[in-house]
């Protein structure tokens, strides 16, 4: 049987509770999927939602159990020592280390593709780990020649030229080789999932575009340029249409995917039409990974009302890839 990794995330927020909802609602699941995370505080929750999953630590090289769920912990703590809600140092070490755990595991191929819960940044980089997300952690330690962040819902899909940046950094990573370096990987995302030819949309960078160097001249210097080169590859793709109004179009039916120049331009539109359900996937690199769209929601968390919904979005499209 192929196994997928989901790491439990943050264990001071909302992703052991979504993690082991979205095994209760997709039993299924349970055969098929290794958490990574911390084994006291998936029992916690276990016991609160009154599931009654049987839980096997799964040791280094010992083959996944059936019937129960399997657990890798890199990081073996008393619950008592997690404080659920808030930030820390030790809740942003379990993140990371469950992480790099899940990439091993992929790049030995014991799991074929890993889906993440939320980590937190701040917990993050308090434990030591200098790391943007779980997109620049996958870019350290998978392999791949590019890679980028695209958002995904039934609605609309949007690829990052930029992420987790200043704003006035995302401006000059505008360049056409990113740029055309992210039409393709948008371009051979959605032909791997079953598009013949793609239909891609690049938004301008300034407002309306630029409106022919009036308003900025990167469209000019880069993008157009990137847009040029992939067509001369092949691909069906249109640009730079001003940013104000791409989305609606690709809302409309009139593209596939849409290529953001920065984090925020893509992120807002998607969170407003899927903020439940969208899903986040690092594309280009040799491990497949998809994650929830949104974070660890510390005021939430251990009040047992967290949505799974994204979680299990994540999961069908991690297996679809």
């Amino acid at each position: 049987m192929k196994h997928f990794g989901i790491t439990v995330g943050d264990p001071c927020g909302i992703g052991p509770e979504i993690t082991l909802k979205a095994l209760h609602a997709h039993p299924e699941y349970q055969d098929q999927a290794i958490l990574f995370g911390t084994l006291s505080v998936l029992e916690k929750y276990n016991r609160d939602l009154g599931y009654g999953f049987v839980f096997h630590l799964l040791k280094q090289g010992e083959t996944p159990q059936k019937g129960v769920v399997n657990v890798v912990d890199p990081f073996p703590c008393d619950f008592s020592e997690i404080t659920v809600g808030k930030v820390s140092a030790l809740g942003g070490k379990i993140a990371f280390l469950s992480v790099k755990a899940a990439i091993d595991a992929a790049l030995a191929e014991t799991i074929t593709s890993v889906v993440t819960a939320p980590l937190n940044k701040e917990a993050l980089h308090l434990a030591g780990y200098d790391y943007a997300g779980h997109t620049e952690i996958f870019g350290a330690f998978a392999h791949g020649p590019s890679y980028a962040m695209l958002l995904w819902s039934d609605q609309l899909k949007v690829i990052h030229v930029s992420t987790h940046v200043s704003l006035r950094k995302a401006c000059d990573l505008c360049t056409k080789a990113r740029v055309e370096e992210v039409i393709s990987l948008a371009h051979e995302t959605l032909r791997k999932v079953g598009y013949d030819k793609p239909r891609i949309a690049v938004a301008g960078l300034n407002p309306h575009a630029g409106e022919n160097g009036i308003f900025g001249d990167e469209e000019i210097k880069e993008i157009i340029p990137a847009i040029k080169a992939s067509i001369e590859k092949g691909m069906d793709v249109q640009g730079p249409i001003p940013p104000d109004t791409v989305f609606l179009k690709g809302l409309q039916g009139n593209y596939d995917i849409i290529v953001a120049m920065y984090h925020d331009q893509g992120h807002i539109p998607l969170k407003i039409l899927a903020f439940d359900s969208g899903v986040n996937i690092t594309v280009g690199l040799d491990v497949i990974r998809t994650s929830v769209d949104h974070g660890t929601a510390f005021d939430i968390a251990g009040k047992l009302i967290a949505n799974e919904a994204s979680l299990l979005e994540a999961i069908k499209v991690g297996k679809k890839l």
